[in-house]
């Protein structure tokens, strides 16, 4: 059991993990990766920092000083947080437990282009099995997704209806060979795709080939799960695909936090890590109530 666990080891995830280590909590940061500012050039406009030095440099910088503190480093993407016994983050290789969470996972998802997606999310089209899958028991159903995010989301579906199609969008499917036999019970469109249809709810999905799938529902597990799938999976209050939080970064559930680009506003190092620090002491605060 950690104190604390946080989801990204960006620049608000690793600043709150140097505040919640220093505390003397024992803190956990998992990460898939290290996000968009590994690509990023030299940053000029970062106090203090060498004008030369890279975005991928700054990271390596702040993760060595975190592991420096004692802060656990796991790499693992994590494809949904439990909150009913305790606060879980779970992992496709693991799950985590902790007495508080940080999300900081960075920026929310790219919204897919396709034709008919504004009309119908929330009515046939879902991005959180566990929030909305109850209300397709039985149904014709697809996931649309190619890795493993999506096998996650659909063997959680499969507990749930029968009748799933995967749908790739061109894509080939990128699932570790031992999850691949999780798919056999699913049936597989390789097609691009290029919208949605229906009149006031989905009806189905239409592909660039022009073929037309019907579907009662259909669910979003398109590349990596954003701050936005993890937050409505939990409950979490968003708005405009951004996490809602009070300005101590608290969420409206009790020891979940949230930090950095995730959470809107500028998009800037210093801006996430101020954030991450804020999360930190809020975590801190927190945990030290309830001792």
């Amino acid at each position: 059991m950690y104190d604390v666990i946080i989801i990204g080891s960006g620049p608000a995830g690793i600043s709150a993990s140097l505040y919640t280590a220093r505390a003397n909590l024992r803190t956990l940061v998992v990460t898939k990766g290290r996000g968009s500012l590994e690509k990023a050039g030299r940053i000029h406009n970062y106090y203090g920092m060498d004008p030369d030095a890279t975005g991928l440099e700054i990271l390596e910088t702040g993760i060595e000083q975190a592991r420096s503190f004692g802060v656990e480093i796991i790499e693992d993407e994590i494809v949904g947080l439990n909150t009913y016994e305790g606060l879980q983050a779970v992992g496709l290789k693991d799950s985590y437990s902790g007495r508080s969470l940080i999300l900081a996972m960075g920026a929310p998802r790219r919204r897919l282009p396709f034709d008919g997606i504004d009309r119908f999310e929330g009515k046939g089209i879902s991005y959180c099995v566990a929030c909305d899958g109850f209300f397709y028991k039985g149904k014709k159903t697809a996931v649309i997704g190619y890795n493993e995010f999506m096998v996650h989301e659909a063997m959680e579906l499969a507990g749930i209806t029968e009748d799933i199609t995967i749908m790739t969008n061109g894509n080939s499917i990128e699932v570790n060979e031992p999850h691949m036999h999780r798919l056999s019970g699913c049936r597989v469109i390789s097609d691009e795709i290029k919208g949605f249809f229906g009149e006031e709810a989905l009806e189905g999905v239409e592909l660039r080939n022009g073929n037309r799938e019907l579907f009662d529902g259909v669910f979003i597990a398109y590349g990596s799960a954003s701050c936005a799938d993890l937050a409505m999976k939990a409950g979490i209050i968003t708005e405009k695909g951004v996490i809602s939080t009070e300005a101590d970064m608290q969420t409206n559930i009790p020891g979940i936090f949230a930090a950095g680009d995730c959470t809107g506003g500028l998009r800037q190092i210093a801006s996430a890590v101020g954030k991450g620090a804020v999360a930190a002491r809020s975590a801190i605060s927190y945990l030290r109530a309830m001792s």
